[in-house]
């Protein structure tokens, strides 16, 4: 059984008329990770606030778990898949980190022990224990997307739905969240799905990759699949990551290396063709 399925799904604003979701097909399973990539307006937002029943579709179904989002399981839903927005304003609410990661568990009725091991945890996997009696409209804006994220993993959700969680990071920010990333989905058996328009990040945090475009899925596959088709990413206003692209284009100039996608397989090609020349 999918954790997430949408089957045929559509979605129209209704303030314009604009089709913004058009019979999308999409699976969820346990513990993946999983990149909607694509160009900014190209529905991925759209498409995760159907995840936990904030938008409903216009036609089509979405299956929690094998299940339609209901009145009745709304709140089983939500605190099953865990939404990050992109804007971390949009979430944080209370008047100290602390209180704000203790937010959601609160409101699920959990006795104050519990509530209480939940915020540690959620604070000590974000790094952010230093942080937890500060006020977070103060923080950086990558301290605040840690702070929405830890929010989120308190209430222990078993899908974390990433909306461009590195927009506005700085360097280090992007790669402190992509370890976090990797190791919720790692070590706690997570299923994590994000959004990006940033191709370079793809490689290093996800498994499987949906290529969006005006509302529609143009590809679906595996990194190396998606990324092996450079003229689609193109027609959909997205490049090939760098890496990937060097490796391409030293085989097509005659040079004995295996693609590569990450940095760990372009450490390593590059190793071995170096041994191997030597």
């Amino acid at each position: 059984m999918h954790l997430i399925e949408t089957r045929d799904l559509c979605y129209s604003y209704v303030s314009h008329g604009r089709s913004a979701l058009d019979h999308i097909n999409f699976i969820a399973g346990r513990n993946q990770r999983i990149a909607v990539i694509g160009s900014n307006g190209a529905g991925k937002s759209t498409l995760f606030r159907h995840f936990n029943g904030i938008f409903r579709p216009t036609t089509g179904e979405i299956l929690i778990r094998g299940e339609p989002i209901t009145k009745k399981n709304i709140k089983e839903v939500r605190k099953f898949v865990g939404i990050v927005f992109q804007n971390p304003d949009d979430q944080i609410i209370s008047p100290t980190v602390e209180q704000d990661v203790a937010f959601g568990p609160m409101n699920l009725g959990l006795d104050d022990e519990t509530v209480h091991h939940r915020v540690e945890e959620a604070l000590r996997l974000l790094a952010i224990e230093d942080l937890k009696d500060r006020v977070p409209h103060h923080l950086s804006g990558g301290e605040k997307k840690r702070v929405a994220i830890a929010g989120i993993l308190a209430m222990e959700p078993e899908v974390l739905v990433l909306d461009e969680p590195t927009a506005g990071l700085d360097p280090k920010g992007v790669h402190d969240l992509v370890s976090c990333i990797n190791e919720l989905s790692r070590t706690y058996g997570l299923t994590v799905i994000f959004s990006t328009h940033d191709v370079g990040l793809v490689p290093e945090i996800a498994d499987f990759v949906y290529v969006m475009n005006q509302g529609r899925f143009v590809q679906q596959g595996t990194v190396n699949e998606v990324f092996s088709d450079p003229d689609l990413l193109k027609s959909v206003r997205l490049d090939v990551p760098v890496i990937p692209r060097l490796f391409s284009d030293l085989r097509k100039g005659g040079v004995a290396v295996p693609m590569a996608f990450t940095y760990e397989e372009a450490l390593l090609a590059l190793k071995k063709a170096y041994h191997g020349a030597s």
